[in-house]
């Protein structure tokens, strides 16, 4: 019997989809953030979270070296003092003496002080924090595969350099915008400076929803539509910044707080934000993961799982597909679009091509696209479906004993499949009709 839990998941997840009028289009737009705050109860993403928050203090200092080396070059050096500012806001007054004391601390960070070995700690120290960014963003997206080591080096190594002129070009530009004649000479006018003012207040808001965008669109290992992304962007941007207003009347109204913790109280409110910080961060990929693949909503992450029929269907429909373009050409069928395509969760179908590519029916490119492992005509059917059957994580094949009729049924079950595949290959299935 269902308990009540699954019975109000259900009327939320699957009767809403068929509810008219007045409750159903509220109930299906309400499915979105109770699927955000169910994953965010079991757990998974709280965890991550965590871990990035420890990962983002140890590795803060080593980025701001990369980022100040480069800003200064650009001559944009306040431009990352604007930034830390903006985000450590709401520490409230303490932000400005944190600020104040990281570029202090990175300014004396010279590599003739640190040595080769220094420098070559603070490379890896950033490049794994990306790594384990990237490795939480496809956790949130259900991405088995991670960039192969020449797209992680390229891909990261330009974050590292264009994210900095990036963020300095758009700073400069806006404030160039903001102190023109023009933004001068509407501010001397009373019925346009308030809109002014209250476009200055939510800038920085906007400048945080725009890099939340921009993380959802690149950083997963996979194609993200930019509607989804800018949905789950901006929403997670105007919740950090509700949160931002929460945490620092929180703070500037727990003075026994302050004084239990005297000078530690800025550490432990630092990392709380942190750790809240990237929380919101991953919240709004989970939701724009659900904006993009709303046919996910019902599941659970632990869920998903395929029967031994399905799981033929799929590895068959995934040859089909990858083989038949194959010989047109084109190869660009990934773990996402397959998974769109066959209407599945790619929790559930990982597996089965995790199975077909340890067969060496598929093989996966540089660009994490699927191409047949060999010659389609050299690819048989039965081949296919005795990968799709074999017994995986390792485990023994085991046979038992069935009694004569049970025996002579799947005989012939079996016999009537070997004469319906006989040697047909790939390219049979692909060249019918």
């Amino acid at each position: 019997m269902p308990t009540a839990r699954e019975r109000l998941e259900d009327g939320l997840f699957q009767n809403s989809r068929t509810m008219g009028l007045p409750w159903g289009p509220l109930l299906r737009l309400l499915r979105y953030p109770a699927a955000v705050v169910r994953d965010w109860l079991e757990g998974e993403i709280a965890v991550r979270a965590m871990s990035l928050a420890y990962t983002t203090l140890l590795s803060l200092v080593p980025l701001m070296v990369f980022s100040f080396a480069i800003l200064k070059g650009i001559g944009a050096r306040t431009d990352l003092h604007f930034i830390l500012h903006q985000f450590f806001r709401p520490l409230g007054l303490a932000s400005t003496q944190l600020t104040e004391s990281l570029l202090e601390f990175v300014a004396n960070m010279r590599g003739d002080v640190l040595g080769s070995l220094g420098l070559l700690f603070l490379t890896y120290t950033v490049i794994t924090t990306i790594q384990k960014v990237e490795t939480s963003f496809n956790f949130v997206w259900r991405v088995q595969r991670a960039r192969n080591f020449a797209r992680r080096f390229a891909e990261y190594l330009s974050v590292m350099i264009a994210g900095p002129i990036l963020l300095a070009v758009t700073l400069g530009l806006l404030g160039s915008a903001l102190h023109s004649p023009a933004a001068r000479w509407l501010d001397s006018i009373a019925s346009i400076a308030w809109v002014l003012t209250a476009l200055a207040r939510i800038l920085p808001y906007s400048i945080v929803s725009v890099v939340f965008v921009f993380m959802y669109l690149f950083i997963p290992n996979t194609r993200v539509e930019p509607r989804a992304a800018l949905i789950g962007g901006v929403t997670a941007g105007v919740v950090w910044a509700l949160v931002g207003k929460i945490f620092t009347s929180v703070l500037v109204s727990s003075s026994q707080l302050v004084a239990v913790y005297t000078g530690f109280a800025i550490v432990l409110a630092t990392l709380v934000w942190v750790y809240l910080s990237w929380l919101i961060l991953l919240l709004g990929a989970d939701l724009a993961f659900y904006v993009q693949f709303p046919q996910y909503l019902p599941h659970r992450r632990d869920s998903v799982a395929l029967d031994a029929a399905a799981r033929e269907r799929l590895g068959l429909s995934v040859m089909y597909l990858v083989g038949r373009d194959y010989r047109s050409g084109v190869t660009d069928w990934n773990a996402a679009r397959l998974a769109t395509t066959l209407d599945v969760p790619a929790a559930a179908l990982a597996p089965v091509l995790a199975i077909l590519e340890q067969a060496a029916l598929l093989v996966a490119t540089e660009t994490e696209c699927f191409v047949p492992g060999r010659d389609p005509h050299a690819i048989k059917l039965s081949v296919i479906i005795q990968a799709l059957r074999a017994p995986q994580g390792g485990r023994s094949t085991l046979v038992g004993t069935a009694v004569a009729p049970a025996e002579a049924l799947i005989a012939g079950i079996e016999a009537a499949m070997r004469r319906e595949l006989g040697d047909r290959s790939l390219a049979d299935l692909i060249a019918a009709p």
